[in-house]
């Protein structure tokens, strides 16, 4: 299913390669992998209903953000908000696409999905490498009735500039002082102990090909995939499973109205069924677009994708943005201009 899955991913992403990024049709983005299986399946419906090709390389957030700072592609994908005064100093404008989850995924010979309980703390603990097998006893505190295996931990975790990193490192800053004070938050860290994988996909082949690996993926990569994954202690102090409904709830109190640039996080968020590690992910372009009429067609294409891409969002477990929200991201479009300083999409 691992291998399906990029191979599913490659192939719509990579619609009209062999053309230019700014050829007439054809649409050139890069960044995050996290949001990579609702883009191929977007990418898809859209040059069935209007010809259009998207050439998305999903390279990580870090290698999106650099690509639209250097104007090689017509648009960046991060699952790391930039603030307002970065966005600002690099001339860029963001908005947010769709939620998803960051769910820890790992190779526990006899332990099933869902079965296995983690505390945040546990978590960056593991992480930093003051837990090294699985059953050492605070894991098992924390599963009792549950077998653990006498496995030392492999931790793997991302090699690239990542946004889910980004989420997930500023997740266990948040509760965890010695992470916060050891390692931090961001989209690349010094990791303690660990082996890395390039990308969600290449995080998780690693975990599936590791007995004892533990990582951490967009649930996409873990639902399509069928890969064990953890249940997560919450705000609330509920052990919860990752699925859409709970990533909704963790959205569900997300004030997009009052976040300048749509800078927001939805981490560690109230209410008895919130993920914990949610995220929104984020598209970046020029706020001063160089072809008005290639600025046209990304906004286009994000547009019929609000309008038309919720059914396909919630199949991969993605969260769709509610009407009023989208609403919000089209009217902030009107900041972006083409050469002649009028909105390029109206």
């Amino acid at each position: 299913m691992l291998k399906t899955l990029g191979a599913a991913i490659g192939a719509a992403l990579l619609l009209g390669a062999a053309t230019t990024g700014h050829a007439a049709g054809v649409i050139s983005g890069a960044g995050a992998t996290f949001p990579a299986p609702v883009y191929a399946k977007w990418a898809d419906l859209y040059k069935a209903q209007t010809g259009t090709n998207l050439n998305y390389q999903a390279i990580g957030s870090g290698g999106g953000i650099k690509q639209i700072n250097a104007s090689t592609v017509d648009f960046g994908a991060t699952d790391k908000p930039l603030k307002p005064d970065d966005l600002a100093t690099a001339g860029l404008t963001m908005f947010p696409t769709v939620i998803g989850g960051v769910v820890p995924v790992m190779n526990l010979p006899g332990i099933k999905a869902g079965q296995l309980q983690m505390t945040g703390a546990n978590l960056a603990d593991i992480y930093r490498g003051a837990i090294k097998k699985w059953n050492d006893p605070i894991l098992a505190k924390a599963n009792p009735g549950v077998t653990l295996p006498n496995l030392p931990i492999t931790v793997v975790h991302r090699a690239d500039g990542s946004g889910t990193t980004f989420l997930f490192t500023t997740y266990l800053s948040m509760k965890a002082a010695h992470w916060a004070s050891e390692v931090g938050a961001n989209d690349a860290v010094q990791w303690p102990v660990g082996v890395g994988g390039k990308g969600n996909d290449g995080v998780a082949a690693q975990v599936k090909q590791t007995p004892g690996a533990i990582g951490y993926v967009e649930y996409a990569y873990a639902k399509q995939n069928a890969m064990t994954y953890a249940l997560m202690q919450n705000k609330s102090g509920k052990f919860v499973t990752p699925d859409a409904k709970n990533f909704a709830a963790a959205a569900a109190n997300a004030k997009w109205a009052s976040a300048p640039g749509f800078y927001l996080l939805l981490l560690d968020q109230p209410g008895a069924d919130a993920w914990p590690i949610t995220g929104a992910t984020f598209i970046l372009v020029h706020t001063k677009q160089t072809d008005a009429a290639k600025g046209k067609e990304v906004l286009s294409f994000f547009d019929w994708s609000y309008k038309n891409g919720d059914a396909a969002a919630a199949q991969l477990d993605y969260v769709a943005l509610p009407p009023a929200v989208k609403d919000l991201i089209r009217k902030s479009w009107s900041k972006i201009v083409g050469p002649d300083g009028k909105p390029v999409y109206r």
